[in-house]
């Protein structure tokens, strides 16, 4: 066993030998950063303020369609929903909006109990301000939340 004194020489000696690995970890980490940047006050801004106070919407869009149109759709929207997830996941100790893009990755997803751990998250003060200051800089009304004290 080292001593706790060798750590830093090891860590060292460690990032050394995986340069490869850790440019490509910063390179991934840089990516989420710029992307969850850009692509998350888009997807906030076209979220409907009454997303949250309203029955799901999927059930009245494909209402009428052909079956496979409407499983293609669902298979598509929950795989971008786990494609966001990770990221999300991964930016809580990451550099990036982890918490805001888990709660758009839970929007895309269908799971039993979506609905309250949605609401749980969005009524949580530090996710609930940015998201709807992203919304006001796009011209868009803050969210609707039901048992929330700030609109």
């Amino acid at each position: 066993m080292q001593g706790v004194g060798q750590w830093p020489e090891v860590l060292f000696r460690w990032a050394q030998t995986n340069q490869l690995l850790l440019a490509w970890s910063f390179g991934i980490s840089l990516a989420l950063v710029v992307a969850s940047g850009v692509i998350m006050p888009v997807l906030l801004a076209r979220m409907p303020a009454d997303y949250f106070v309203t029955a799901s919407r999927d059930e009245h869009t494909w209402l009428g369609r052909h079956p496979a149109a409407r499983m293609t759709a669902r298979l598509l929207k929950n795989a971008l929903g786990v494609i966001l997830l990770l990221p999300g996941l991964a930016m809580l100790v990451l550099p990036g909006q982890g918490v805001i893009t888990m709660l758009v990755a839970l929007s895309l997803l269908e799971f039993p109990g979506k609905r309250r751990l949605e609401l749980w998250i969005v009524r949580q003060p530090l996710v609930q301000r940015p998201i709807n200051w992203m919304r006001e800089k796009a011209g868009r009304p803050p969210l609707h939340i039901p048992g929330s004290s700030s609109r």
